[in-house]
């Protein structure tokens, strides 16, 4: 479980391309890395993957043909750099929401609104996702919890405080860049079962 509360942002050093699958090498921290261990879950811009080898500062994990399908890590390129949480402990603070690290979909940047003290910026989701998303609603946005601000048929927006544009990648995101989406669990879970209700009672 993650908490959506993103601890920084990271390198991608290296990406070794195979078919149907990839690995890549990222540069943690010496925070990051206390107590680090192979086999320990650690989100990606949101997208939950797994240590596979630890050198040094570089942490290796690997991403199947769905991940990289799915999610955007699959168009990453050496230099890059993700938001990063590790998964969390037992007695943790949930300074966010509860996140499971699955990704749902991807959605576009369309539009950025730049003020003094705040960055609202506008997604566009696909088709049928929109369900799930509501006004002052939660949401994972590349493994950021954010509190959705506004939504207008298939799109939305979130609005950036300056700790946020610091912290993770929201700080340099643009028009046009594509972005993890996971909807909130629980709302997810209220949607589908009210359809499915709703489906059995008119079927």
């Amino acid at each position: 479980m993650f908490t959506g509360i993103v601890q920084t942002t990271a390198e991608v050093v290296s990406i070794v391309k195979k078919a149907q699958f990839q690995s890549h090498g990222v540069k943690f921290s010496p925070e990051l890395l206390q107590g680090l261990e192979i086999g320990a879950s650690v989100a990606h811009n949101g997208c939950c993957l797994t240590v596979t080898r630890i050198e040094g500062d570089i942490v290796w994990f690997d991403l199947m043909q769905a991940t990289l399908a799915l999610t955007n890590l699959g168009g990453l390129n050496e230099g890059d750099s993700i938001n990063l949480e590790r998964a969390a402990k037992f007695g943790d603070e949930i300074g966010g929401h509860a996140m499971s690290g699955h990704i749902m979909c991807t959605a576009t940047v369309v539009d950025i609104v730049e003020t003094e003290n705040n960055r609202q910026v506008w997604f566009a989701l696909p088709q049928g996702i929109n369900k799930y998303v509501f006004d002052k609603g939660y949401i994972g946005i590349d493994g950021i919890s954010l509190t959705i601000g506004d939504v207008k048929q298939e799109q939305f927006c979130v609005n950036l405080i300056p700790e946020t544009l610091n912290r993770t990648n929201m700080g340099w995101r643009k028009v046009g860049d594509i972005v993890n989406i996971e909807v909130d669990p629980q709302t997810q879970a209220v949607v589908d079962t009210v359809e499915r209700v709703l489906a059995a009672r008119h079927g």
